[in-house]
């Protein structure tokens, strides 16, 4: 049963010089078309598959709070009439940029029925912020955070990224302190990834950009964990830290291995054993779903032995691990048997710990996650 739906909306004010997300400048940008078309997909969709009671939705970018009030009013009532009648109490998150909101949409926001948002603020100090391409400063983000407490948010996500440019130790010690001040019930916390077609990655390529070494790095991570858990926000997933109750249901579908579907130009699903990606480019998007009705750019069907790759090395992004018996359940043979061998490597070098139900990460398995989940990958 599909519990979750991603909807992605590609503009924005300005592109950060990390992004690698599909996303446009707003600016002359057919929005409205997109909007119209993003609703046809959806339609389309409902047709083609049986849809069942929802838990999350997700709208995510791009910078869903880019749109302006009208836009953003539609978008809305897309939502609570294609899609609400599936999910009527379901968890409904929002991304947005500081600068975006005023107060004004923050009550459209909510009366439209959002019950979560996630501020990409990402530090704290404004030459950073200005370092990575953001346009908000730290006040901006101070304000926007307070004035969605004010309106009535009780589910608010803050995004922090580290191992920045130039970012020190000390830098990230600040950002986790103020950020402890505000009284937000999630935090998102990342190391930076320099990715292909960024800005980023072409000053790294001219030699240009100045980042922390890997053991500033994992240093900084291990700040990040322990402070968090100092001041009440259980890390539930590698990168994610909440108080009780408060744990992201819509990112948990994807860690726990469960299906999901992925609406608008460059979005993926996960549907009927089918990892499915859209077309980026918003023409080839609107041309795409006029002649087939969807946008689809390719459709993989998974195999069993992806399938349970995948557990793997997304459930044990959790710290509760994976379980051996849902493995059992969903396989019908132990996880034992099929990687025996990868098990047995990771617990030798204590990256793994094995209990009667479950296998986790240790505390060096998450500083070193990535070599871990490489190994589960068979070739």
């Amino acid at each position: 049963m599909i519990q979750a739906a991603y909807i992605h909306i590609p503009f924005c004010q300005h592109i950060c010089h990390y992004c690698d997300f599909n996303k446009v400048f707003i600016e002359r940008q057919p929005v409205e078309q997109y909007l119209q078309y993003l609703e046809k997909e959806i339609v389309n969709t409902i047709k083609k598959t049986p849809f069942e009671q929802m838990k999350t939705i997700f709208v995510g970018g791009g910078t869903p709070t880019a749109l302006n009030m009208e836009q953003t009013e539609h978008l809305l009532d897309i939502i609570n009439r294609r899609l609400r009648p599936f999910a009527p109490n379901c968890e409904l998150t929002f991304e947005a940029n500081p600068g975006d909101l005023p107060k004004e949409k923050l009550n459209l926001l909510l009366e439209g029925g959002v019950n979560r948002i996630s501020f990409g603020v990402q530090t704290f100090r404004d030459e950073l912020l200005q370092k990575i391409g953001r346009k908000h400063t730290r006040e901006d983000a101070f304000v926007a955070i307070r004035e969605a407490q004010e309106v009535g948010f009780t589910n608010i996500n803050v995004d922090l990224i580290y191992a920045l440019p130039t970012q020190t130790i000390e830098d990230v010690r600040e950002t986790l302190d103020i950020a402890f001040t505000l009284g937000v019930q999630h935090f998102s916390a990342y190391s930076l990834i320099v990715e292909p077609k960024t800005v980023f990655y072409n000053l790294m390529n001219k030699g240009k950009l100045r980042l922390p070494g890997e053991d500033h790095e994992a240093r900084m991570y291990e700040i990040v964990m322990d402070e968090m858990e100092k001041h009440g926000y259980k890390q539930y997933e590698i990168s994610n830290f909440s108080k009780e109750g408060y744990e992201s249901k819509h990112n948990l579908t994807y860690w726990n291995n469960e299906e999901y579907y992925g609406f608008g130009a460059g979005a993926h699903s996960y549907v009927n054993g089918e990892r499915i990606q859209n077309v980026g480019p918003l023409k080839q998007y609107f041309t795409k779903i006029d002649e087939i009705g969807f946008p689809y750019l390719d459709v993989h069907k998974v195999t069993r032995q992806e399938k349970m790759e995948e557990e793997l090395f997304l459930g044990l992004r959790k710290t509760a691990g994976v379980s051996k018996v849902e493995f059992r359940k969903k396989f019908g043979v132990e996880m034992s048997e099929i990687f025996a061998k990868q098990l047995l490597h990771n617990k030798e070098h204590e990256l793994l710990q094995e209990m009667n139900t479950h296998i986790c990460l240790t505390r060096k398995g998450k500083l070193l996650g990535n070599e871990v989940f490489q190994s589960f990958l068979v070739d």
